[in-house]
């Protein structure tokens, strides 16, 4: 929401110290509503005496306040498809600064999954090209496909929701999804057999059949590695920014019962939420002191 206020000697219908405290309470657009539109008949009736030299305030009222959605910007997509994105992310709007370049850090962590899964299919192709089972390279290509969006929606979502709005149900999920796929994760960098993940004891165990396709096999389980390590500083991380906020399991069980957890609102939207007159009481039209006098 921008606001634009077009009024000439606003300075002197309202002081500085009191524009401050307002500002610093409601929005402007509030502002405009409390004070300035109940003294809107008084000027336009006629001229309105605003110093004491006799200087005239004529009426003119150019109030233009723009309201805009926020509309859906992940993923961004070329304009050519017909598609429209489905999710709106925006770090420095919605995230609390304390907390934004850990969500950050979790959103490159998605990335460098979702590129660690395409470098391993690469990888079981070399794999299979070199004399293994097909199979692993059917089971690459499956977790590329489904765990790089249901990575970001069933994890990083969460998370980036529950930094948003406090949300302990969705601290809950993120604990419990990306525990999960941290597990997996693990799985995958140590290299079963039959997984469709290029880790370490599929990579090793390949040196005696191709070393070219070994070489290949290595570079997706140090990123396998690499991705459960960061997975684990992130999770012991975020777990204890949860406790010192005073989340609870009973929290959670709030906001399930009530409903919140589907889009909860966002600390901004809580905090503008309350009720009740915190400005100071003024007539509709202030009288304040003559040209010359000063301000207590």
């Amino acid at each position: 929401m921008r606001v634009r206020v077009g009024l000439p000697g606003l300075g002197t219908l309202f002081p500085a110290p009191y524009l401050f405290y307002a500002w610093s309470q409601r929005s402007c657009l509030e502002i405009l509503c409390v004070q300035l539109l109940p003294a809107r008949p008084a000027l336009e009736s006629g001229p309105v005496s605003c110093l004491g030299g006799g200087s005239r305030l004529q009426p003119h009222w150019v109030i233009t306040a723009e309201m805009s959605e926020k509309e859906n910007n992940f993923p961004p997509l070329p304009s050519f498809i017909p598609l429209k994105p489905c999710f709106y992310q925006n770090f420095s709007d919605e995230i609390p600064i304390e907390h934004q370049v850990l969500v950050k850090r979790i959103y490159r962590l998605w990335l460098f999954y979702c590129a660690t899964l395409g470098v391993n299919l690469v990888a079981c192709l070399a794999w299979w090209i070199g004399g293994g089972s097909g199979t692993n390279f059917g089971l690459a290509l499956m977790w590329l496909l489904l765990f790089s969006p249901c990575g970001y929606m069933c994890w990083f979502r969460p998370a980036y929701k529950a930094f948003r709005a406090d949300s302990s149900f969705n601290f809950m999920a993120f604990f419990f999804i990306f525990g999960a796929q941290f597990i997996l994760t693990v799985i995958q960098a140590i290299g079963f057999s039959g997984w469709g993940a290029c880790g370490w004891l599929a990579a090793i165990g390949f040196f005696q059949y191709s070393v070219g396709a070994a070489v290949v096999m290595l570079l997706p389980a140090i990123m396998f590695t690499m991705s459960a390590t960061m997975m684990a500083i992130v999770i012991m991380k975020v777990h204890r920014i949860y406790r010192g906020t005073g989340g609870s399991f009973q929290k959670a069980q709030t906001e399930w019962s009530s409903g919140t957890w589907r889009n909860p609102p966002s600390r901004e939207a809580q905090f503008n939420s309350f009720s009740g007159n915190s400005l100071p009481e003024y007539p509709t039209v202030p009288s304040y002191p003559a040209s010359g006098s000063q301000w207590p």
